[in-house]
This record gives structure tokens, sequence and C-alpha cells, in this order.
């Protein structure tokens, strides 16, 4: 048995850029990057083709909206940067989250599973939160693994990081749309708003 918890929601809560186009825009400007006269356009334009499911790194989103408009930013990875501390976030950690990762981990394998197309971000999230990341025994991101929850594969990445067949795993998330994709992998999904994380040490007791 593993039990793997969403990030952003479930465990912490992240401060977010309001206008993620304009704070880009801000850290792209301090890389000496010319910034489009149209950039809030071709920021929320579609530049690269992925199969459903698949996360577009942003990294590479924001890059290809400057070609789009005829700007370079390959040198010096100045897109990437610029995402990274556009996004840089202060974070709070939610009330039971360090109970609920401790309960888990007293029973076998934790996993982490964060829809996030931000390098970087869910780690930083997590070493500034309250939560141990040696409790962790993986950490799988879309932007790493390439899927985004409800996606099997991306479940399926937690399953090979945990070492776990996936009917054992039992994953913790506050959005049924994405997290509840589990289940159709044979895995069992806990909304934090029906078993809130104060409560999940109880519940493993119980249901495990």
């Amino acid at each position: 048995m593993a039990v793997s918890f969403d990030l952003f929601g479930t465990l912490v809560d992240a401060d977010r850029p309001a206008d993620p186009a304009s704070a880009v825009a801000r850290e792209l400007a301090a890389r000496d990057v010319p910034v489009p006269e149209d950039w809030d356009e071709a920021y929320r334009e579609r530049h690269v083709d992925a199969p459903d499911g698949a996360e577009v790194p942003l990294p590479a989103h924001v890059a290809a909206a400057l070609s789009s408009r005829g700007v370079d930013a390959a040198v010096g990875n100045a897109a990437r940067r610029a995402v990274v501390s556009a996004f840089d976030p202060d974070v709070t950690t939610l009330n039971g989250a360090r109970d609920a990762v401790a309960a888990a981990a007293d029973r076998g394998p934790v996993a982490l599973c964060s829809n996030c197309s931000v390098p970087e971000l869910a780690r930083r999230a997590l070493v500034r939160s309250e939560i141990d990341p040696d409790r962790f025994d993986a950490v799988v991101t879309s932007v790493g693994c390439g899927w985004r929850k409800p996606h099997p594969k991306a479940f399926e990445a937690v399953g090979r990081r945990a070492c776990v067949d996936l009917t054992d795993l039992i994953h913790v998330g506050d959005d049924p749309r994405t997290d509840a994709g589990v289940e159709n992998c044979g895995g069992t999904f806990v909304s934090v708003e029906d078993v809130t994380l104060s409560e999940f040490p109880v519940w493993l007791e119980e249901n495990v």
C-alpha cells in the first residue's frame, strides 16, 4: 500500500501571480528579453501541440509565444528562468498536512503527485512548507513526467516511482476532476472535502 498526495490546495496553499502574463513579462524584461507589444494575446494563444492529457511546460509555451512574435529567448535559457522567477511562491501549510503525511509514511511509501507546469515550483513549495520533504519517497509533477492528472500515465508514474501496484495506491486530493482519475487505474481516491487531512490518520486506521 502507498499513499500519494496532491500538493496545491491539498497540502499547501501557494500564492500565484494574479496576472501570470504580466508577471512573466516583467521577468523577461529584467533579463533583457524584448517583450512583444501584444504579449497578453501571445501568452493566451496555443503554440505547442500536445496529445490530450500531456503537459506543456510553461517555459516551452513562453518560448514558443515569443518565437511567434519573432523574439528568440534561447540565450541563457531566459524563458525558463523568467517563468521560475515569476512563480516563486510564498507557501502556507494547510491544517493537518504534516500529520496526514506522517501517518501515511508509517504505513508505506508516500508520494507527491501534482499538476504543475512550472519547473521547480512544486519542490520549492514543499521545501518552504512545514512538511518534511524527506517523508516523500517520490515526487511526481506533470512537468516532470509529461502528463497531467487525470491521465492514467500521471498515476502510472507514481506507481513506478513508489514501487507499488496502482490497485494499492490511495491518492488524496482536493479536485475530483483530476485527482479522482486514480480510480480509473484501480486505485482509491480520498477527497479532502470528505476526509479532512486532520481526519486522514484515523481514516487510514479504519480503512487500511
